[in-house]
């Protein structure tokens, strides 16, 4: 793992959720997966586009982006589960590594407001 845990856990995140989006084949559910695929690898996209920010003020609407597409991402992979898309297991397993991921986004844009203060 590289120094930045965010960015790390992020991008096992990102692929966790290309693996459960490419392997739904339950018919009619491409606007579902659609969307979580947008959702959970965006938020990968963000916390990377936010380590070359052109200010604090912009680092942290990068993480705080992040943060959003973390809560909507976790809309979706409850209301997969909810709809028989996903088993226990993986919703389990996507939904620990989101939740530990939203805190530490939470953890770091707390802290980038301190230190811009």
């Amino acid at each position: 793992m590289s120094e930045n845990k965010l960015l790390d856990l992020s991008l096992e995140f990102a692929a966790v959720i290309v693996d459960l989006v490419d392997h739904i084949t339950v018919p009619k559910s491409a606007y579902m997966t659609e969307q979580l695929g947008r959702a959970g690898t965006s938020i990968g996209a963000n916390i990377h586009e936010a380590q070359y920010a052109q200010s604090r003020k912009d680092f942290i609407s990068k993480l705080e982006i992040a943060l959003k597409e973390s809560n909507e991402t976790s809309y979706w992979l409850k209301l997969l589960f909810k709809t028989n898309r996903i088993d226990k297991q993986t919703h389990y397993h996507a939904e620990k590594l989101c939740g530990n991921i939203r805190r530490l986004l939470i953890a770091s844009v707390r802290t980038a407001k301190e230190n811009q203060k």
